[in-house]
């Protein structure tokens, strides 16, 4: 639960505000997870023979795409936790890519990513304006951002790119890379433990390597970002103040908040988080801007962020779930996904069994019969159509969101209409 807001504490610029207290999981519980986790992935390689759902370069891959869902995720924290409900996140990270693109390839990476970011924040700018000043339904404005934004890049593609070496309608000329770092050392060290295979250390191993290794320097800020942003939304009073515009702005307005200035900046925020997420896309995922190339990355990290319950560290779990699955399509999909079979089998005949502890046994029969027939998959089968590859990430997206949808608990006042003076 959120604490209560007091006058003191929206005026005083110095306080220090308590994190969000709740029934949460402690630090050696969720560690303890983790290691369970690992350990029965690592006996599902021993079984299936699947090296690849942990190696190094598995991981690597995972990191690089995690990192525009994480962005789009968080930029949708800071607009939801302010009232705003952001469905233009993907439209948001569209611009991204293009601005990020636009200027990187003309001056610079560096500063690709600067405009880039400056894109995002004109599609949260605009947002805002529909949304707070003009009480447009929320859903409705992010919708037209996601289009505004498409036929817009669509249109200034070819404008900007054509004539230009390596550039198309549809393409944008090859950007300069940022530059990469690998832990000297560290990285071979942990790789060769990876590749011997050994049950439970070999898998933590590849899971570091994948840290250290071949990281771009945007992914470190990006990584940054997290903590960053909870240390401001949660322990600064400039936080406590934007997320009461989410709780009740009624309550905020009448000590004192501006409602409306803090919903701007959160949406504005929003938009240019997602607006770095777009330029990692177009500058590190792949050195130019290509058409289509978000890819509903946007509506992914706007799961991700449901599923972490509007918190930065569980969107952060989320966001690495979902890239880990998204990299399966480039490294070994059919023989990696087949395996995951098995993993998610278990998985849940194990949650089966918790639900029966629980005495809920209608749950858990539901469960136990899913798990059954997933068994029931890898062990009739050789490996998955190319087809359920592709949609490994959306399908774990729909089976996360309903497995959590029970403990989730957003801002009061998330999307609810708002009027200056409303309270009096």
């Amino acid at each position: 639960m959120t604490a209560p807001v007091t006058a003191t504490d929206l005026n005083q610029p110095t306080l220090q505000p308590a994190a969000p207290t709740g029934r949460r999981l402690s630090w050696p519980v969720l560690l303890l997870i983790i290691a369970a986790g690992l350990a029965l992935t690592s006996m599902v390689r021993l079984i299936t023979g699947a090296d690849g759902i942990t190696n190094v370069s598995q991981m690597s891959t995972a990191l690089q795409l995690a990192v525009p869902i994480g962005l789009a995720g968080l930029g949708g924290l800071w607009a939801e936790r302010a009232g705003v409900v952001n469905i233009g996140l993907e439209g948001m990270m569209i611009l991204g890519t293009w601005f990020g693109a636009w200027a990187g390839f003309q001056w610079g990476p560096w500063t690709g990513v600067l405009v880039g970011i400056i894109g995002g924040c004109i599609g949260g700018l605009l947002h805002a304006f529909v949304t707070v000043t003009f009480n447009v339904n929320h859903i409705v404005s992010g919708v037209a951002i996601n289009i505004l934004a498409l036929g817009a890049t669509r249109y200034l593609a070819p404008l900007a790119f054509e004539g230009h070496t390596g550039g198309s309608a549809k393409q944008s000329p090859a950007i300069d890379s940022l530059g990469h770092f690998t832990v000297p050392g560290l990285s071979d060290a942990l790789r060769d433990l990876n590749d011997q295979g050994w049950f439970f250390v070999s898998d933590v191993a590849g899971l570091l390597g994948g840290l250290v290794t071949n990281v771009s320097w945007l992914t470190l800020i990006a990584i940054a970002l997290i903590p960053a942003s909870w240390w401001i939304l949660w322990r600064s009073a400039f936080g406590l103040r934007l997320r009461s515009c989410g709780e009740n702005p009624v309550a905020a307005e009448s000590l004192g908040v501006n409602v409306y200035k803090y919903k701007y900046l959160a949406v504005v925020i929003s938009g240019g988080l997602a607006g770095l997420g777009g330029a990692f896309l177009s500058i590190v995922a792949n050195p130019f801007y290509l058409e289509g190339q978000v890819s509903g990355r946007g509506f992914i990290g706007l799961a991700a962020m449901i599923f972490g319950n509007w918190m930065p560290g569980g969107l952060a779990l989320g966001a690495g779930l979902f890239g880990y699955t998204d990299s399966l399509n480039l490294r070994g999909g059919s023989a990696n996904v087949h395996a995951l079979l098995l993993l998610g089998a278990l998985l849940l005949i194990i949650g089966a069994i918790w639900l029966v502890i629980r005495k809920k046994y209608l749950p858990a029969l539901a469960t136990l019969v899913a798990g059954a027939l997933m068994l029931t998959w890898y062990a009739t089968t050789d490996e998955v159509p190319n087809q359920v590859v592709s949609a490994t990430p959306y399908v774990i997206t729909l089976v996360v969101l309903a497995l959590s949808a029970q403990r989730l608990r957003m801002p009061r006042a998330n999307g609810m209409p708002y009027r200056k003076g409303q309270g009096k």
